[in-house]
């Protein structure tokens, strides 16, 4: 085997499994081939998706980070506060939370290199500060009533009769195209990978370590930030419970869609693959009615370890230590 097809075989192998849990629901379930089924692994699952595209690039680079499901329950409550009770346009508190996690993940990325403080502890303080700041602002649900809400969550394009898209689904396939376009075609994702493989030859080679780990950490903090305010439009409201374990959820999700824990090898499109194992799955118990939904944890849990043993060997085969 060719070792770029090496490379590949993480991906592969999670097509491969997504094609059969498909197939087997499929045949299980009446209907589950429908149209309707697979937009909806798409819009239920577009907040993950989303904060999944952002801890990619993070992951790419060797990094991980704690926060995000903390960015997304402050991002809710956040926004809902100020729309609803304080009159500011959505477009305004979108623009203002949007800030606030650009200029956190820029801070956590600072603090990282410059402090030469490991990924863990740092992203763990800003989970605690951010989820501490939503409950400080309110501790209970703020409904979303604004007209702009109302009409982006009635809104869908439509492909025809038998196909439309939700404007949760448009917005994580445009994140989708855009964390791939900057993992795959860009000198900054190019970089990420670098730093990944290697921190000390990435250095050597003269790359721009600390303001790309500050950029990566302060992209993936927008994401997050965007994942919270398509879970307010998903569910119409902002509650600082939100995202609670969404970031071990998203990190599953980018492991089981093949990109290496460790850094340096994987691919934005594996992510997509392993969103939407996570919502096939989903999908089936809903189908299904007689299992719990912690089922769903039981299946994750254990193709997250199937992945990481395969991306293990396949480190172990390419002679990476």
């Amino acid at each position: 085997m060719s070792p770029s097809l090496r490379r590949r075989l993480p991906q592969l192998a999670t097509a491969v499994v997504l094609a059969a849990l498909y197939v087997t629901a499929g045949c299980l379930y009446d209907g589950f081939f429908s149209a309707r089924v697979a937009v909806n692994l798409l819009a239920d699952n577009a907040a993950l998706g989303i904060a999944a595209v952002g801890l990619t690039l993070v992951i790419f680079s060797g990094g991980i980070d704690l926060s995000v499901g903390a960015v997304v329950g402050f991002t809710s409550i956040f926004t809902a506060t100020l729309v609803e009770k304080h009159g500011v346009h959505p477009a305004v508190a979108a623009s203002a939370a949007l800030a606030i996690g650009a200029a956190l993940g820029a801070g956590m990325g600072a603090l990282i290199h410059w402090f030469r403080q490991p990924a863990f502890l740092i992203t763990l303080a800003g989970m605690f500060l951010m989820r501490g700041l939503a409950f400080l602002i309110s501790t209970e649900s703020t409904g979303l009533t604004h007209p702009l809400y109302e009409r982006l969550s009635a809104y869908e394009l439509t492909f025809g009769e038998a196909f439309w898209l939700p404007a949760t689904a448009l917005a994580l396939l445009a994140v989708l195209l855009l964390g791939y376009v900057i993992g795959h075609h860009t000198r900054f994702g190019r970089n990420l990978l670098a730093i990944g493989g290697s921190e000390q030859s990435a250095l050597l080679m003269g790359l721009p370590l600390g303001a790309t780990r500050v950029g990566v950490y302060a992209l993936n903090s927008v994401c997050a930030v965007l994942a919270g305010l398509v879970l307010a439009l998903y569910t119409g409201s902002g509650n600082p419970s939100f995202g609670l374990g969404l970031e071990l959820d998203a990190i599953a999700v980018v492991v089981i869609g093949g990109t290496l824990l460790t850094g340096g090898r994987g691919h934005v499109a594996g992510t997509l693959l392993g969103l939407l194992i996570f919502g096939v799955i989903q999908a089936a118990l809903v189908f299904d009615g007689r299992l719990s939904s912690h089922w769903i944890r039981i299946v994750v849990g254990a193709l997250l370890l199937g992945f990481i043993l395969l991306q293990r060997l396949l480190l172990a085969r390419l002679g990476r230590r």
